[in-house]
C-alpha cells in the first residue's frame, strides 16, 4: 500500500477503522459485564475519529476516481457493518489501486 496516493491512504484507514470497530467486541463486555468503562472510552473515541476520516477519504476517492453509484454506496456503507471495510478494501480499493498504479 502506497501512502503517497489517496487510494493507498484510504486502504490503510479502512483497515484501521475495521480493527477499531472489532475492538468493541472486547471493550463492550468489559464495560457492561465487568464495570470497566475506560477501554471502551478510548476505543470509542479512536473509532469515532477513524470513522470520520474514513468517510472523508471515501468522498475524496469517489471524486478523484469517478466511482459510480454502486461503488460509492458500498464504500461508504462498509463503515457501518462489522468486517465491511475489509470487504471494501478487497473488492473496491485494492483493484482501484492496481488500476491507478
Amino acid at each position: 500500500m502506497n501512502l503517497k496516493t489517496p487510494i493507498g491512504r484510504l486502504r490503510v484507514l479502512a483497515i484501521l477503522e475495521g480493527v477499531s470497530f472489532l475492538l468493541f467486541a472486547i471493550t463492550m463486555p468489559l464495560k457492561y459485564w465487568f464495570q470497566i468503562p475506560e477501554p471502551n472510552l478510548y476505543v470509542g473515541m479512536t473509532h469515532g475519529w477513524l470513522f470520520i476520516l474514513y468517510v472523508l477519504f471515501c468522498i475524496q476517492n469517489i471524486f478523484i476516481h469517478g466511482w459510480g453509484f454502486k461503488a460509492s454506496v458500498l464504500s461508504l456503507g462498509a463503515s457501518l457493518i462489522p468486517f465491511g471495510t475489509f470487504y471494501a478494501d478487497a473488492k473496491i480499493f485494492k483493484p482501484q489501486q492496481k488500476i491507478t498504479a
